[in-house]
């Protein structure tokens, strides 16, 4: 079955070209980078790893809660439409909207694929060159396994989100190589590295809670690479021209805040949608959440130099300034440690049959 007849509302397009110009830049000094890159370069040839043989496809989902994840991870959870479902509508709900935001994933990891290799065209230092192009196979495996569990597990998927779009446009189509970095690499990865921790961590599907946690360990990685090459660039730049990057970055993070309210889902199941959204919007509990997914952005925001009075304000006003001081590298350890533990169960699992 194609994937076009899996997504839950009709699509017009299974194609989205975004123009755009920027220079392919070739670098003869092959010497240049530094050592933190080299390792992380290192890091990532060391770490590949085969989506069909690492993942236990053999694995089921359950039809009543696919990914057994909690219902208040729900936006609607509590709400008066909430209440007034059947034990079957709640099961829809959970089927639905764990398939929208496992497309969304995709989605996203296939942006991340087309900006990954438009950096190694762009940046001018080979050492990034070479790490880009192991982050490049790293989100190729990424998109076949949301793909994999979309398409064979939960039988359904939806098209890309509008702000999710937008923000993937306005990375593509910018020609400043460092721009596809902060978009990218920083601000998407980021929020995915918070999103996918939460199921993780909450799971209680195998199958699902093990796609999340091989895909952040490469992830990790990822933000690591737009962490190192930032913080060394953007200390050259003007005072303007940070300033432009900021503004961008606090715009890309509203954006994104936007993402999880689940509207396309509310509307295929003929839910009153403004009511959906007015209580998303509202609830203590969904903002509590939208505001953890931003735990990995701002200590990296702040790491890179991105920090003037106008980002502080910003977070400070979306309840977030806190995360600050988050220790990134202590995470990334932990993202990579956690996977160890999944193979190790995984391997454990295999012996004992």
């Amino acid at each position: 079955m194609a994937s076009v007849d899996r997504y839950a509302v009709p699509v017009d397009h299974v194609e989205w070209a975004i123009p755009g110009a920027f220079d392919t830049v070739f670098e003869w000094e092959y010497e240049d980078g530094t050592q933190a890159l080299r390792r992380l370069y290192e890091k990532g040839k060391n770490l590949q790893w085969n989506a069909s043989s690492r993942i236990d496809w053999s694995q089921d989902l359950d039809p009543e809660n696919p990914q057994g994840l909690p219902d208040e991870a729900i936006v609607i959870f509590g709400s008066p439409v909430w209440e007034r479902l059947t034990s079957k509508e709640r099961a829809t709900v959970r089927h639905h909207v764990q398939a929208w935001s496992n497309s969304q994933f995709l989605h996203g990891e296939q942006g991340a694929l087309v900006c990954t290799a438009k950096i190694v065209q762009q940046v001018p230092s080979i050492d990034a060159k070479f790490y880009a192009a192991t982050q490049v196979m790293d989100e190729a495996r990424h998109v076949e396994a949301y793909a994999r569990l979309l398409h064979e597990k939960f039988e359904l998927a939806y098209p890309i989100t509008p702000p999710l779009r937008r923000l993937l446009n306005d990375v593509l189509s910018d020609s400043r190589w460092d721009m596809t970095y902060l978009g990218m690499q920083v601000l998407i990865e980021g929020l995915a590295l918070a999103a996918f921790a939460n199921i993780r961590d909450t799971a209680q599907n195998q199958l699902a809670a093990s796609v999340n946690a091989y895909v952040m360990q490469d992830e990790a990685r990822h933000v690591a690479f737009g962490r190192l090459t930032l913080r060394d660039y953007y200390p050259q730049l003007t005072q303007a021209e940070r300033d432009e990057r900021e503004e961008f970055a606090v715009e890309a993070c509203y954006l994104m805040r936007d993402r999880f309210l689940g509207e396309e889902v509310w509307e295929r199941l003929g839910f009153p949608v403004e009511e959906c959204m007015a209580w998303a919007s509202r609830s203590e509990l969904m903002q509590q959440f939208r505001s953890a997914l931003f735990s990995r952005i701002v200590p990296t925001i702040k790491e890179i130099g991105l920090w003037g009075p106008k980002i502080r304000r910003a977070y400070t006003n979306m309840g977030i300034l806190g995360f600050a001081d988050i220790d990134a590298a202590a995470l990334q350890a932990n993202d990579e440690a956690v996977a160890q533990e999944f193979d190790a169960r995984r391997d454990a699992a295999s012996r004992s049959t």
